[in-house]
C-alpha cells in the first residue's frame, strides 16, 4: 500500500493505492489520524488506485470519517474502483460515507 497526502482548494486528498488489510491498515489510519489531529478535517480519499481492502481498511475509513465529522468536517470517497465499491456497499459503508466519481468532485463538494 501507499498513501500519499496533497492539499487541494481547503481540502485534503489522501491517494491510497494497493491493498489496505490488516498488515497496512494501521499505517492509514495513522496518515488519516496525522490530519484530523492537525485540524485538516476536510478529508477526500482518492480510491482510483485502490485496488483492494479487508475489514480492517473500512474500519480505518469509518474511524476517520467520526473522527472529521465529531470536529465539523468529513472524509469523502472519490474514484472507487468497483471491486472496492463493491466491499463497501456489502459492509454498508454506502449509506455512511459520501462517495464521488472523481476527486475534483468530492473536493467542490465541501464549498
Amino acid at each position: 500500500m501507499k498513501v500519499s497526502v496533497k492539499p487541494m482548494d481547503g481540502s485534503i486528498v489522501v491517494c491510497i493505492e494497493g491493498s489496505v488489510d490488516g498488515l497496512t491498515a494501521d499505517e492509514l489510519l495513522a496518515k488519516l489520524d496525522e490530519q484530523v489531529d492537525a485540524g485538516k478535517v476536510r478529508l477526500v480519499a482518492d480510491l482510483s488506485g485502490l485496488e483492494y481492502t479487508s475489514s480492517a481498511g473500512l474500519r480505518a475509513l469509518l474511524g476517520t470519517v467520526k473522527r472529521a465529522r465529531n470536529k465539523g468536517g468529513d472524509l469523502r470517497l472519490a474514484a472507487v474502483q468497483q471491486p472496492v465499491f463493491k466491499v463497501l456497499d456489502l459492509a454498508g459503508f454506502t449509506g455512511i460515507l459520501k462517495i464521488f466519481d472523481d476527486v475534483p468532485s468530492a473536493v467542490a463538494s465541501f464549498k
